[in-house]
């Protein structure tokens, strides 16, 4: 199951809670300790698949190819049209991979599930695993989402992470952190800026960012 994490203390809660103390930390989000454990099994499982004829290296190549084509335009267009249609809103945060296909896009067999950020609540993503993440919609994930400094200090201290976006959340808004799996991916639904009344899908996504649908920033000010 996915772990949602606040920084209220709740003892019935799965996982880590938060307080909202910032404590000193040697590390930014955006820094790692070098090839991770999962990775180090990539490139030897890759190398064996190649080596025994299951796959060839241009086949590597061409479905690297397709992922590094991904961009966060496609999850930018979820967000506007949850942003211009309540009833699309109202099914995305219901059933997010079913309401992805309605604008053709595909999540395969993996379960989306879209949070919403309102007053109350700001929900930011990791993956304290690896790096799971919603490459369908966002692209490849930055190397701070796959960095342990990130994958650890998002449970621990992530108004203090948040903080070193440039992102300030008020103190009486909960932050809420969810935790992905293999098989389960999460993405923001932020809040509509303020000013854009009336405006069209195309003109509201181009205020939607990577990292506003991560849950580490907000969207652009029009």
């Amino acid at each position: 199951m996915p772990h949602e994490h606040d920084h209220h203390h709740d003892h019935h809660q799965h996982g880590h809670d938060h307080h909202d103390h910032h404590h000193p930390h040697p590390h930014r989000p955006d820094q790692d300790d070098g090839l991770t454990d999962f990775q180090a099994m990539e490139i030897a499982l890759r190398e064996l698949l190649i080596e025994k004829g299951v796959l060839t290296a241009e086949e590597v190549r061409l479905a690297v190819e397709a992922m590094d084509a991904r961009s966060p335009a496609a999850g930018a267009r979820v967000v506007a049209r949850a942003w211009t249609d309540a009833d699309f809103r109202a099914r995305l945060l219901a059933d997010g991979s079913a309401a992805c296909a309605e604008l053709g896009i595909d999540m395969g067999p993996t379960k989306l599930v879209v949070v919403e950020n309102t007053a109350e609540v700001h929900n930011m993503v990791v993956c304290t695993l690896c790096s799971c993440y919603p490459r369908f919609l966002l692209g490849l994930p930055p190397d701070w989402y796959k960095s342990r400094a990130y994958r650890s200090r998002a449970v621990r201290e992530p108004r203090a992470v948040l903080e070193e976006f440039g992102t300030h959340i008020p103190e009486r808004t909960t932050v809420r952190v969810h935790d992905s799996t293999a098989d389960m991916r999460y993405l923001v639904l932020p809040r509509r800026p303020d000013g854009t009344a009336g405006w069209d899908e195309a003109r509201l996504a181009a205020l939607v960012g990577r990292d506003a649908m991560i849950g580490v920033a907000l969207p652009r000010q029009p």
